[in-house]
């Protein structure tokens, strides 16, 4: 699919991220808030108590002789030097008196003689029960159990310490087991991919009937290779060998071996072979092995270099010392060109799946599948959003269903239409709409002629593929865009079609220095497409009629700090003649371009005064404004019937 940004130069700069703490500081906190609320807990069951006993007056000694001498008083028990006071009419009070002297000797001294006290009812009651206990003891109980459960945390969090040392070396990996049916996957739940789907079966078959192979003398292969682009489902189709073939899947990253000590790696790799060993027949599942798989002896940490060391240990598992080990490593990369050939070669990975990216066919059936929880409004055709989504992958399609969903549900409706699955389109491709991007007047009308440009060049080349959208509306980092949609599908691009592709990039170039006799930073991104496509024109596909047919880009270099280091087969003078021979064909598309916008100036004009005023032209309306300038729509070729 091709696309053209309108991009703006300045960017703003990516702020560190936030330091977050590890785990074990986390849970030593947790360990600490757990006891301060034990803690607050124990204070607030004291102070329950302690406010059921405030909520009894306590009246003085003097109020008690006052009360008994009117008659006011019903029953008074004795417990200790505390005096539990019950009045005639139901209420309760409390007072204190000394401990030596008795209850009658201490009213008494206040005027309440025998005749008074005899009146009152008077009982005894000895202290006992838990809550007497507790509450005498708490004050003291208290900070010796906080010091205690402190002291306990403390020692816990350390004897964790300890026990994470040992287990240092055991594997991260995380299993699925066969009953799980909420995690299980089988080849239904895998639109497309038709060619890998029936080589893995093959793997199914092996982990269900062994014996068959065994039998006849056929080795079970010990390794299988998805190669694919990112998002193509490699992760996918590997659980769904697991689901069919009902094995235990051990999922593990390349990345989860390495650690700063060496020789953690290659005791996570024996450790997780040893699992799958004891529940075989399994799958093992290493993703992005590229990690730990690349090519030793480049010089980069010595023969101790923890990569390797771990690599090397995967190596030795996969040996095959027994043949009959029901154990299948199935791994995922899209960098198959930078891993180590003792790993490719038979004995290990056997088999090698190449995933591609699906076809419109494809697209529409993985739609479907992702579309199987969304209420569809009726007007919904998945099969148009395949048609105008080529080159998505699986998991460009499954965002493209989430954000219509997301979209939908923003407007508070419970269906998702078809204009918001559209819409998911360029959100998905380019970013989400950026209202609060507003250009002045004049950025408006250069933006508008850039894209103008754009669509023209693209609607007169007979080989640039057909424009479906023209927008100055922001998205991403686009100031603008113009979206072009082939008709068919293509798996080869020949060269006329390249050439095309390049004047139709230069032509935002075009139409600004046409147009205003200046250049804004915006067609920044159109260069940088437009010179690497000249430059695998010249280097890599041959098709440059000064160079010749030979292939002269550089060998693949491994990657190291981020640069490509390799040596050149080709001397200085060639160099410069493929520098040269890829500015002549910048040059020549530019002159196209601006012949285009020159002969058909009025069209330009009409395009770009459209897009100041409404913004975005569709497809019918872009095709309408052509036909209107006497020039004729590209329309899709008929196909000739098949006899």
């Amino acid at each position: 699919m091709a696309r053209n940004k309108h991009q703006n130069k300045h960017q703003t700069p990516r702020q560190k991220p936030p330091v977050v703490p590890g785990p074990g500081m986390g849970q030593f906190m947790a360990n600490i808030l757990a006891v301060v609320i034990i803690l607050i807990g124990i204070i607030g069951l004291f102070s329950l108590f302690q406010d059921k006993e405030a909520e009894i007056a306590e009246v003085p000694v003097s109020e008690l002789a006052r009360e008994v001498l009117a008659g006011d008083v019903a029953k008074i028990t004795v417990l200790n030097e505390k005096l539990e006071i019950e009045l005639t009419d139901g209420t309760l009070q409390f007072s204190k008196k000394e401990v030596e002297s008795a209850l009658s000797e201490t009213l008494a001294r206040y005027g309440v003689g025998p005749e008074a006290l005899g009146a009152v009812e008077i009982g005894l009651k000895n202290p006992s029960g838990v809550s007497y206990w507790l509450l005498n003891s708490l004050p003291f109980l208290l900070p010796i159990l906080f010091i205690l459960m402190f002291f306990w945390f403390i020692s816990r969090q350390v004897r964790g310490a300890g026990m994470q040392a040992f287990t240092f070396g055991q594997s991260k990996a995380r299993i699925i087991e066969p009953g799980d049916k909420k995690q299980r996957v089988t080849f239904k739940d895998v639109a497309g991919a038709k060619e890998a789907k029936e080589e893995l079966m093959e793997i199914v078959d092996f982990l269900k009937n062994p014996k068959k192979f065994l039998d006849i003398g056929a080795r079970i292969p010990k390794g299988v290779l998805l190669m694919g682009a990112p998002g193509t489902g490699k992760t996918l189709l590997a659980r769904a060998v697991a689901g069919e073939a009902g094995v235990p899947f051990f999922s593990i990253s390349g990345s989860e071996f390495v650690e700063m000590f060496v020789g953690v790696g290659a005791s996570r790799v024996r450790d997780l072979f040893k699992l799958a060993k004891k529940t075989a027949p399994a799958i093992i599942f290493i993703d992005e092995i590229d990690a730990v798989g690349r090519s030793r002896g480049v010089g980069m940490g010595g023969g101790n270099d923890e990569r390797e060391q771990t690599l090397n240990q995967i190596l030795v598992e996969m040996d095959g010392f027994e043949p009959a080990e029901k154990v299948i490593v199935v791994s995922a990369t899209n960098r198959p060109d930078v891993l180590d050939p003792a790993l490719l070669r038979p004995g290990r990975f056997d088999r090698r799946v190449i995933i591609d990216e699906p076809d419109v066919h494809d697209r529409e059936e993985i739609l479907k599948i992702h579309a199987n929880k969304k209420p569809l409004a009726e007007d919904v055709d998945l099969r148009v959003i395949a048609e105008r989504t080529p080159g998505f992958s699986g998991a460009d399609l499954q965002s493209l269903m989430n954000e219509g969903a997301i979209l939908a549900a923003r407007e508070n409706r419970k269906k998702v239409l078809q204009k918001d699955l559209v819409s998911s389109i360029e959100k998905v491709m380019l970013g989400p709409e950026r209202k609060s991007h507003l250009l002045s007047k004049k950025e408006k009308e250069i933006t508008a002629y850039h894209e103008a440009g754009h669509a023209l060049v693209a609607s007169i080349l007979p080989h640039a593929d057909p424009v479906h959208k023209v927008s100055i509306v922001a998205r991403g980092r686009a100031g603008g865009y113009t979206l072009k949609l082939p008709f068919e599908e293509r798996k080869l691009q020949s060269k006329k079609a390249f050439l095309d592709d390049l004047a139709v990039s230069l032509g935002g170039y075009a139409a600004e220095q046409f147009i205003f006799g200046d250049l804004t930073t915006g067609p920044s991104n159109d260069l940088q497409v437009s010179t690497a496509l000249a430059r695998d024109m010249v280097t890599k596909y041959g098709m440059s009629e000064k160079m010749g047919p030979v292939a002269l880009e550089e060998p693949g270099g491994r990657p190291i700090f981020g640069r490509e280091f390799g040596s050149k087969d080709y001397s200085e003078r060639v160099s410069a003649e493929i520098d040269a021979e890829v500015s002549s064909m910048m040059r020549d598309a530019l002159k196209r371009a601006t012949d285009i916008l020159v002969n058909y100036r009025g069209v330009l004009d009409a395009i770009a005064a459209t897009l100041t005023t409404h913004e975005t032209i569709e497809h019918a309306e872009f095709e309408a404004l052509l036909r209107e300038h006497n020039i004729m729509p590209k329309q899709r070729e008929a196909k000739p019937d098949v006899v």
